[in-house]
């Protein structure tokens, strides 16, 4: 009896360490198995927020800081109002003299001609350039929204041809705009006028155009010694 119990009692011990073994198993597998569902889980979270951001415009970031900048000036100008203080000198109370400098430069860099691309960019800010120009007449405006009502703002069933007669002063201040359009157009003329009787000093295109730049940075300088060389009187 002895003998038996001394043999049982390693095969417990045995079958206890197997079963921790299993029991330390399953719960790492329970871990992995918990791990994967939440990886899966933020994975496909991820997949709806980026088709989110792929339906937006291209420049959603940068209007959604825009807004949040507007809303925080709105605040602010409430702050001060609310204190009896002017927004505009406390916002520039806040501004450091660094900053002022980097604007001040960035301002002076900045060139807004950024010259011709294509041509409907060239129309983009021809329309703009004639848009800011017109000063809406509110009188004459009210007067046609209670003369037209709703038909003043026409929609794709709206028939407009024959139904606008504008005024005269309108149709002036169109030809006039126009005359002003095609005189500024004709002083855009890259080709110069030929002067017959300007002195020949080039003897081709190019030379002409060096020589032009050479009398335009050194003219006034030279021109004593060119008087002196046609007078005969130069040493």
């Amino acid at each position: 009896s002895s003998e038996e119990e001394e043999e049982a009692g390693p095969s417990a011990a045995a079958a206890a360490a197997a079963e921790q073994r299993r029991e330390e198993r399953l719960r790492r597998f329970r871990e992995l198995h918990m791990k994967r569902y939440e990886a899966c889980k933020l994975n496909s979270q991820e997949v709806v927020e980026e088709d989110k951001r792929l339906k937006l415009p291209p420049n959603w970031e940068a209007k959604k800081a825009r807004l949040e900048w507007e809303l925080k000036v709105q605040e602010k100008k409430k702050e001060c109002a609310a204190r009896g203080e002017d927004y505009e000198r406390v916002k520039l109370l806040e501004i450091s003299a660094e900053d002022a400098e980097r604007w001040e430069r960035k301002k002076k860099k900045k060139n807004p001609d950024l010259g011709f691309s294509d041509y409907a960019a060239a129309q983009l800010r021809q329309y703009q350039r004639l848009t800011r120009q017109i000063k809406p007449d509110l009188e004459q405006y009210e007067k046609l929204k209670e003369q037209y009502g709703e038909a003043l703002y026409p929609t794709s069933d709206s028939l407009l041809h024959g139904t606008h007669v504008p005024s005269k002063d309108g149709v002036d201040r169109m030809v006039a705009d126009l005359e002003k359009q095609i005189e500024k157009r004709e002083k855009y003329s890259r080709r110069r006028p030929y002067n017959d009787d300007a002195d020949i000093d080039y003897i081709n295109e190019r030379n002409a155009k060096f020589n032009q730049k050479a009398e335009r940075f050194y003219g006034k300088y030279t021109a004593e010694i060119k008087q002196n060389l046609e007078r005969g009187t130069a040493v």
